[in-house]
C-alpha cells in the first residue's frame, strides 16, 4: 500500500498540470479509496486472484483495458505481471514506459561488502520520470499534498471531537526488522496519554496487532484503537485531520504524507537513502537506528533481511528521543 500511496500526489499533480488527460488507474480494489477526489481518474480493478489470474487472465485484462482506448501506459510497478502486460500492449503498439527502480543501486546500498552508502533517487521522482518519458512532465517541486477530507458522521461518531491535538501512531510494519519494539512504543503512548494534551489514535492491520492495540487503548484515558474499527475511507478521513503521525517505514507514513500531515518515521534495518522517505516530509523527522553500532544498515530495501546481531537495532532509538521529537514537531 505504501508504494501505491506514493503515486497519489503525483497523479493529482499530473491531472492538474495536464487537465485534458484521462487516467485509468489499474490497482487492487482495496486501494480504490486512495484515489477518491482526483479529477479525471477512474480505478480499474485488477482481479489477479480471480478472472485476471495467470497468463490467460492477464491477456483478458489487457483486452478489457484496450476497450478503454488507452493511448499509453505508465507502469509504476515494474513486476512480473506488469512485464507480461508490457508484451501484450507492445503487440498492440501502445507506448509502454516502466519505472526504473534502480535495482542495481539499491543492491549496492544494501550490500554487506563494499556498500555504496549514498542517497538514491526518490521513488516519487522515479514516478515523475515515467510520465516525463511519455511527454507528460511533472515538476516535483510543484507537487502539493491532497486537501483535507471531510469527517463523515460515521467517523465522528467513533472518534468524537475535542480540543486536544490529534496524534496517529502506526506501531507495526510488514517485517520485524523495521518494527519498533512494542514495549518501547507503549511507553511512548502511555507518557503521551499521561500529559492529557493529546488524543491518540492507534492504527494497525492483522488480528494479532488489533488485539495488542485494543489492550493498550483499554487501559488508557485518551487512546483510541482504530485497527479493525474503520475502513480505509474512514481511516483516510481521520488521518487527514491529524496534527501528527508517528509511523514505521511503512504504509501509514505515506498515507499521512499524502495530506501533508507532519510525520515522524522510525527506521530499523531500512534507511531513507533507498528512496522511500515519505513525500514532502522534513528529513529531520526521521529517527534512525544507530549506524555506528549497526554499520550494515540498510541491510535491505524492504526490511526483509536482518543479519545476525541486528535484531535489536531499533532499540538504539529511545522512547525519550521519540517524545522529544514529538514535542519539537508539535511546538
Amino acid at each position: 500500500m505504501g508504494d501505491v500511496a506514493m503515486t497519489v500526489p503525483i497523479l493529482n499533480a499530473l491531472v492538474k498540470q495536464h487537465p485534458d488527460l484521462r487516467i485509468t488507474m489499474l490497482t487492487k480494489k482495496a486501494f480504490t479509496p486512495l484515489f477518491e477526489g482526483i479529477p479525471n481518474l477512474e480505478v480499474f480493478t485488477a482481479e489477479v486472484n480471480g478472472r485476471h489470474k495467470g497468463l490467460k487472465g492477464l491477456w483478458k485484462l489487457h483486452r478489457e483495458l484496450m476497450e478503454l482506448s488507452i493511448s499509453a501506459v505508465a507502469d509504476l510497478h515494474n513486476v512480473l505481471r506488469s512485464n507480461i502486460l508490457k508484451r501484450y500492449f507492445r503487440l498492440a503498439k501502445v507506448p509502454f514506459v516502466q519505472i526504473n527502480k534502480g535495482r542495481r543501486e539499491k543492491r549496492a546500498l544494501t550490500a554487506a561488502k563494499n556498500k555504496a552508502f549514498i542517497p538514491l533517487k526518490s521513488t516519487v521522482q522515479r514516478y515523475c520520470d515515467v510520465f516525463d518519458s511519455l511527454g507528460l512532465p511533472i515538476e516535483l517541486a510543484t507537487v502539493r499534498p491532497l486537501k483535507q477530507k471531510a469527517l463523515s458522521e460515521k467517523t465522528l461518531s467513533l472518534i468524537g471531537q475535542n480540543n486536544q491535538k490529534w496524534i496517529g501512531i502506526a506501531a507495526f510494519a510488514a517485517f520485524p526488522g523495521k518494527t519498533y519494539p512494542y514495549n518501547l512504543m507503549e511507553e511512548v503512548i502511555q507518557k503521551l496519554d499521561n500529559t492529557d494534551k493529546y488524543k491518540i489514535f492507534l492504527f494497525g492491520g492483522g488480528d494479532k496487532e488489533k488485539a495488542v492495540l485494543k489492550k493498550t487503548a483499554d487501559k488508557s484515558k485518551h487512546v483510541v484503537n482504530m485497527a479493525g474499527v474503520v475502513n480505509l475511507s474512514q481511516e483516510l478521513e481521520l488521518i487527514s485531520h491529524l496534527d501528527l503521525m508517528i509511523s514505521m517505514d511503512s504504509a501509514n507514513a505515506h498515507l499521512s504524507a499524502m495530506y501533508g500531515i507532519p510525520t515522524i518515521t522510525l527506521w530499523g534495518v531500512t534507511h531513507p537513502y533507498a528512496g522511500f522517505y515519505p513525500f514532502g516530509q522534513d528529513p529531520d523527522n526521521a529517527l534512525l537506528a544507530d549506524r555506528s553500532q549497526y554499520p550494515l544498515i540498510p541491510t535491505s530495501v524492504y526490511g526483509k533481511k536482518v543479519p545476525k546481531g541486528y535484531e535489536r537495532a531499533m532499540e538504539t532509538i529511545s522512547p525519550q528521543q521519540v517524545l522529544d521529537k514529538i514535542d519539537s514537531v508539535l511546538s
